[in-house]
């Protein structure tokens, strides 16, 4: 074979990723940001996004999934998910008078149907009590106890050391930017 013939021969079998990536290399040199064509890498798409507000959303979702491995694997040795150490927060939160079922749903990080499931199986752990309310039986409170204090005790250092490996790294301005971004993403 001669020399030209054997050069021609690998770009032929160039395979589609090494063709598609040469492509997307070309548009982040004909100005795309190139933070875009990573996400685009990422999730393995090979089309833009349809808009910005896709774009955005779906970074959210991916940046929140991001956060919930690191808690996950930091309450895994207390046996606790992360809606149940939400709860106990939000108990440890409340005092002594504690709250009913429908204050801990409305406080809660993210939505769960089945709140009353969620507060037995902590119940079962003694991490928390409830009790019905002598001028009103229908009203139950529900109080951390002193099992769920320690834990979330045992809990502290390592949850804020995980904070602050996520997400020091974008410093104290732009972690307020992104705080209120988000703050005003709520209230559309």
């Amino acid at each position: 074979m001669s020399r030209k013939v054997q050069n021609e021969i690998p770009m032929s079998r160039k395979s589609r990723s090494e063709t598609e990536a040469g492509k997307l290399q070309n548009e982040t040199e004909a100005g795309k940001p190139r933070n875009q064509l990573n996400q685009l890498n990422q999730i393995q798409r090979r089309k833009p996004f349809a808009t910005l507000e896709q774009e955005v959303y779906l970074n959210l979702q991916r940046t929140a999934d991001a956060l919930a491995q690191g808690l996950e694997q930091t309450l895994r040795p207390e046996g606790l998910s992360a809606t149940q150490y939400n709860v106990l927060r939000i108990l440890r939160g409340a005092g002594e008078p504690g709250l009913s079922c429908t204050e801990i749903a409305a406080r809660m990080l993210t939505h769960d149907p089945d709140v009353t499931r969620l507060l037995d199986r902590l119940q079962r752990r003694k991490l928390i009590r409830r009790r019905r309310q002598p001028r009103d039986r229908r009203v139950i409170r529900t109080r951390i106890t002193p099992a769920g204090l320690q834990i979330l005790s045992t809990l502290d250092q390592p949850i804020a050391a995980l904070h602050e490996r996520l997400l020091a790294h974008l410093g104290p301005e732009r972690l307020q930017i992104l705080n209120d971004l988000l703050a005003a993403a709520r209230v559309p």
